[in-house]
Formats: C-alpha cells, sequence, structure tokens
C-alpha cells in the first residue's frame, strides 16, 4: 500500500486530523491503533461462510428495492453506497463497499479475508482495548462454519477449532444447521464460547435449545448480549435437518428475553442477530429496550451506525472482508453514544497469526492437492452477489446445458455467498466449493409445466420484493438461464412477472419443460426425469471446466427490470 492510498484509506475511515495522518504516514501499523472511547468494546464479524484462505468478493452492482425500501441501507449499492458514507472512490473503504474499479482495486489492494490475518486483527484490537484497560467482547454473527472447500471436508469442525484459536465469545446460528442437528450440537459442545439463541426451541414443549442471553460486567457496567439465529431454517433448507426444532421469529418471546436481563441487572442491551439488516430495523421499531443491534445474514456493511427509534444498528460485512470495532460510552439508561469503526481484513497488509497459520497449514494438508488444482483459467470477471444475475451463475448454466443438451430451463439459488475470481485467474475446486459449498449440492432433472414455472417465478418475486421485511425471507431472486422475463418489483403480488420466455418463444403454460435446479427444493414439484442419477453440482462443473480449459462468460442478464436502472460491471480481463 502506497502513501497516496493510505492516506484514502485513513481519510475515508477515521477523518483524522493533518498531525494523525502525518503520524500514521510514518508508521503504517498505526492505522488500526484507534483512540480510546467510551467503557466496552464489541469486536464483530459476520457471514464468514468458512472462507479460510484470502481471496477476493464483489460487492452486488444491484441491490433491487421494494419501491418503500428505496434509499435504506441494505439497498445502496455503486455510487450510491459512496455518497451515502462520504467515501471516496479508488479507496480500500470503496474496494469493500463497492463494486466500482473492482478488478483494479483487487490487483491494487489485494485480497481480503482469510482466517490467520482475521485472528491477527481480533487479537491486536482486543490487546490495544485490554491495555487500556479497557474490556472486549468477540461476537460471530452467523453463518460461520459452512459453504467452503475446508467446512465441506471437515464437516465444519476445522472452522469451529478457528473459532477457539480466536476466542469467539458469542455466536448465533444458520447455515450451521444444514450439517444436521446432530452434528450441529456435536460441534457446540466443543466450541469453546457460547451460541445464544431466544428463537430455536424444541418443536413440541417450546422449551429453549439455547441460553436466550448473557449479561456481561464491561467497563463497569452490566451489558446483556441477547442471541437471534435465522427464524426462516425450516423454510430455507430441507426440514430433515433440523427435525424438532422451531426457529421462528417469536417478537413476543424476544421482548420477554430483553425484559428479563433488564430486570436482572442489564444496562444495555445488544441483540447478536442473524435475521438481516431490513428485518432487524422492523424490529428496532416493535421491542422495547433494545439499545444495539448488530446486524447480520444480508452482507451489508455500515460503515456508520443507522438509528431507527431509539436503536442502533451495525450490520458486519461477510466473507471475512471486515472486522467491525464498536466502542461504547454507557451510562446506567443503556448505551449513550458509539463508535463504529470498520477495520479492512486487507490480508497483505496485516500480520498474521503465526499459531492460526501454522494450524491452518496442517489442517489443510491432506486436501491440498484436491482443493487447489488448477481447473481452468477464466478470462473475465466471475461474480455471485446481484439481485437478479451473476456471471457466475450464468456459467452454471452453460455447464449444465454443455452437458445436457436435453435440458430448457437451470435453476440456481440466489444465496449470497460466494467469492469472485479476476480476469486471468484460476478456478480450483476451492473456488468451485465456495460458490456450491452446499451439504445437499445434487443437481436434479425434473419435468415442470409452464404455469408451474411462471408460479415459482412469482413465489419468488413475492418473498424478495415484499415491502414489509417480515414477508423477506432472505436471499436474492433465484437465477435462470434459458429463459427470459421482465419484472415489475412494485406490481402486486402474483403480477411481477411478465413476458416470460423459453427458447426464445413464449412460455406455454401447458406444456412440459425439463429444468435443472440444485440447492433447493424445487424438484420436489417436478416429475423427476427417467435415468437421470443426481450428481453434486461442483463435480458437473468440474468436468466442463475441465474440458474447456479457458472460460469467457460475458454478461447476458436475462431479466428486465421495470421501472429500475440495472447495472452490469465491467467483466473483461
Amino acid at each position: 500500500m502506497n502513501r497516496r492510498e493510505l492516506l484514502y484509506l485513513l481519510s475515508a475511515l477515521a477523518g483524522l486530523g493533518p498531525k494523525a495522518l502525518a503520524q500514521i504516514l510514518e508508521n503504517p501499523a498505526r492505522l488500526y491503533e484507534l483512540t480510546p472511547y467510551g467503557d466496552a468494546t464489541l469486536l464483530y464479524f459476520s457471514d464468514l461462510h468458512g472462507q479460510a484462505f484470502p481471496h477476493y468478493f464483489m460487492e452486488p452492482p444491484n441491490l433491487i428495492a421494494p419501491k418503500p425500501l428505496m434509499g435504506r441501507p441494505g439497498y445502496l449499492t455503486g455510487e450510491a453506497i459512496l455518497r451515502s458514507y462520504g467515501v471516496e472512490r479508488g479507496t480500500p473503504l470503496a474496494y469493500l463497499l463497492s463494486y466500482l474499479d473492482f478488478a483494479e482495486l483487487a490487483r491494487a489492494f489485494g485480497p481480503i479475508g482469510g482466517l490467520s490475518a482475521l485472528t491477527a486483527l481480533i487479537r491486536q484490537q482486543k490487546a490495544q482495548v485490554e491495555a487500556e484497560g479497557g474490556q472486549a467482547l468477540v461476537l460471530d454473527g452467523g453463518d460461520t462454519w459452512t459453504n467452503s472447500g475446508l467446512s465441506l471436508l471437515t464437516q465444519g469442525e476445522a472452522i469451529v477449532e478457528w473459532q477457539n484459536l480466536t476466542g469467539v465469545d458469542h455466536m448465533v446460528s444458520h447455515w450451521e444447521w444444514t450439517l444436521g442437528r446432530e452434528r450441529v450440537e456435536e460441534l457446540l459442545k466443543r466450541f469453546r464460547g457460547e451460541h445464544l439463541a431466544y428463537n430455536v426451541v424444541d418443536e413440541l414443549f417450546g422449551d429453549p435449545l439455547f441460553p436466550a442471553y448473557r449479561i456481561h460486567q464491561l467497563g463497569g457496567h452490566a451489558v446483556a448480549v441477547v442471541g437471534a439465529s435465522y427464524p426462516y431454517v425450516r423454510v430455507s433448507h430441507p426440514e430433515s435437518f433440523t427435525e424438532g426444532l422451531s426457529f421462528a421469529l417469536d417478537e413476543k418471546r424476544l421482548q420477554e428475553a430483553v425484559d428479563q436481563a433488564r430486570a436482572e441487572g442489564a444496562e444495555a442491551v445488544v441483540l447478536l442477530s442473524h435475521n438481516g439488516l431490513q428485518l432487524d430495523a422492523a424490529l428496532a421499531e416493535r421491542v422495547r429496550g433494545l439499545d444495539l443491534i448488530l446486524s447480520g445474514h444480508t452482507h451489508d456493511l455500515t460503515p456508520r451506525p443507522w438509528r431507527v427509534g431509539k436503536t442502533w444498528i451495525v450490520a458486519g460485512s461477510a466473507a471475512g472482508k471486515a472486522l467491525m470495532r464498536v466502542d461504547l460510552k454507557l451510562w446506567k439508561g443503556g448505551i449513550a453514544n458509539l463508535r463504529v469503526r470498520v477495520l479492512p481484513v486487507l490480508s497483505q497488509h496485516l500480520p498474521k497469526a503465526e499459531d492460526v497459520e501454522k494450524w491452518l497449514q496442517e489442517r489443510v494438508a491432506p486436501h491440498r492437492p484436491h482443493l487447489f488444482e488448477p481447473l481452468a483459467v477464466s478470462e473475465t470477471l466471475l461474480y455471485k452477489r446481484d439481485t437478479l444475475y451473476s456471471t457466475f451463475d450464468q456459467m452454471v448454466g452453460e455447464a449444465v446445458r454443455a452437458l445436457y443438451p436435453e435440458v430448457e430451463v437451470v435453476f440456481s439459488p440466489a444465496v449470497r455467498w460466494g467469492t469472485t475470481i479476476l480476469p486471468g485467474q484460476a478456478i480450483t475446486r476451492d473456488h468451485l466449493y465456495a460458490y456450491t459449498g452446499f451439504t445437499y449440492p445434487e443437481l436434479y432433472l425434473f419435468w415442470l409445466r409452464g404455469e408451474q414455472i411462471r408460479g415459482v417465478l412469482e413465489d419468488i418475486a413475492s418473498n424478495v420484493f415484499s415491502p414489509d421485511p417480515f414477508y423477506q425471507q432472505g436471499g436474492d431472486v433465484s437465477r435462470t438461464y434459458g429463459l427470459r422475463y421482465a419484472l415489475d418489483p412494485d406490481a402486486p403480488t402474483g403480477r411481477r412477472v411478465r413476458e416470460v420466455e423459453v427458447g426464445g418463444k413464449s412460455l406455454d403454460p401447458n406444456r412440459r419443460y425439463l429444468v435443472a435446479a440444485y440447492g433447493g427444493r424445487l424438484q420436489r414439484v417436478g416429475e423427476a426425469k427417467a435415468g437421470y442419477e443426481p450428481r453434486p453440482i461442483y463435480a458437473v462443473l468440474e468436468e466442463y471446466l475441465r474440458g474447456m480449459g479457458r472460460v469467457k462468460v460475458l454478461p447476458n442478464p436475462n431479466v428486465h427490470v421495470l421501472g429500475r436502472t440495472y447495472r452490469v460491471p465491467e467483466v473483461k480481463g
């Protein structure tokens, strides 16, 4: 990082004066040395998705919002998010926040994340706080154990080991449960921190499985951390993973947990949440006594806290891009004020945690040839995040059609996790797992009638574009290949999808179409293709990539959005 880049970073992140800037230019390590503030510190990250190694992760070019929610945090992207937070284009914080100039900034600042660098940063910040006589908690917002090669190959165990090495105090959960209830409960016994969840209960009797909260004495004040795991686990994933459990969004139970924590002496209440930013904002308006929500699930990053009613909300980014440092100024009535700093995990510019580095090398050693073998080279930018479309999902469609030319429509799940591959970068199995690291990865081929396809598209649009966050169940719009349509996000339910075409012809409601899909449950409503044996999607992609050697995916969005401007990033090398 040169002086100009460092100057941009400091200006964007800290708003420092000339004297402080000059001092840090003499010693770049002081970038992460913050002046003392307040009575207690929360070191927060979320949605790591098992990404063990430094990688690239581009923010979405498009975040299409229902009209009543337009302009809110969580729906800002590109120039809009930079303007909103006063971030200059071309700075490291712009690299974290926006898709603009992504390939150039990725080459300038290098990859982000990695377990070793993140641990080193957490330890450095915690030691700094403690040296000043303060106390810090390390909080994990969930979606940590799964969706990577190392996670899949160790069934989540390696990531729990990393949490223990790092010293995570509390966590909540979502994708963790796709390992299966038995495995999750086994790993939680090995986790040295504490899983909090007011809303994970026995489905039959309503008994809680975990503590709803824990009260900590910080800076002479009592601070309660309440846990909220993802409320739609049973809707989003096969029910067999969590048989006998309920994850319902229960406002009454949450209010009771907050009230009970207050009755036990908590002066401030922090909700460690995996609800998503919009749902957390709605809860902030309806649940009394929440001082701060640390929001995960939707992969948003808020350089400044969002004030909703009497509650501050801070979102914790994703993929190991940043560590959020939240310093609290406390009083008997709760949180008097707070300071939020985004600490970017620029892995080339941070020290490594030597013990984590050694542990990681040993853990990966048996799997290294499998994970890091080059399968092909991408000539263009491959990315995942977007409301409607991505070049990675287009490549999936091309791969499925190349291997199964009889398939007419391909559905890909719109998960927010993944990675980004730069032009000229080799694609490895580790990359494929970062995109397709499901514990239910099978690609199914099955028949659907045209009216069923339209119904699926309408149901997805109803979920994503509901103006009421209580009716949104997370995720973006499922991607399709071989199919084109127009989308009106502001139309009434059941009338958002128009002009559907398959293979250049209008969708016939009565005709059967051969569909391919993975990472979901769509195959349940169709008729399985006779003689086809489902295969893991990453095996299908590996076969395709090996056959191609080099891939070039030029953007070709297949959804026309009415009433919105839709942007496609530059993807050429």
